[in-house]
């Protein structure tokens, strides 16, 4: 069974989406939710599905210590879920397989501060017709890595971030873990 990672750094909505859809499906496990923020949602979450969670500080994502922890987990595929530090070379090198879900349509509203509501904000005052998601593998750089998946939707009907959000939302639950689930196909 292949064994996935993930990474997140807020409420864990997609992490538990990820979790549930696998522990039906059984064609790969998550085996823990590494997250660098000890106040978050995502831990309490994952932990009460039966989860662990590893919590580290951001000082530890470049100091190997969290290099070290992955060793002991093998993942074949890592998820950023919600994560939102830039990811280290040092980890990208060892692990080649990892992806990312961003909430705009890349290459538009990414790079270094475009997450979550700055993204919808950013949307609304751009006055787009349409957004989506992107879910791309993770390279150096923010949100620059290889597209791996875009859905759209339209965003006319919506006065505000939270609107946006919802929609973004609805399209993350639908497609992010089945997107995975293709992906560990193919390694």
């Amino acid at each position: 069974m292949k064994k996935i990672l993930l990474f997140a750094s807020g409420s864990g909505t997609n992490v538990e989406n990820i979790i549930r859809y696998f522990q039906e499906k059984q064609t790969a496990e998550v085996v823990a939710v590494f997250c660098n923020n000890p106040n978050a949602q995502v831990v309490e979450r994952s932990e009460n599905l039966g989860i662990p969670s590893f919590i580290f500080k951001k000082e530890d994502l470049n100091s190997g210590i969290v290099l070290k922890k992955l060793h002991q987990f093998e993942p074949d595929l890592i998820v950023l879920a919600g994560f939102l530090l830039q990811f280290p070379s040092a980890i990208l090198k060892e692990y080649t397989t990892i992806i990312n879900i961003h909430p705009a349509l890349l290459p538009k509203y990414g790079g270094k501060g475009m997450y979550g509501m700055n993204v919808h904000r950013a949307i609304l005052e751009n006055k787009e017709v349409e957004t989506g998601i992107t879910i791309h593998f993770v390279n150096e750089n923010y949100d620059e890595g290889a597209i791996i998946f875009q859905k759209s939707t339209s965003v006319a009907d919506c006065l505000s971030a939270e609107d946006v959000a919802a929609k973004i939302h609805q399209l993350e639950q639908a497609h992010f873990p089945k997107v995975i689930e293709q992906l560990l196909q193919k390694i």
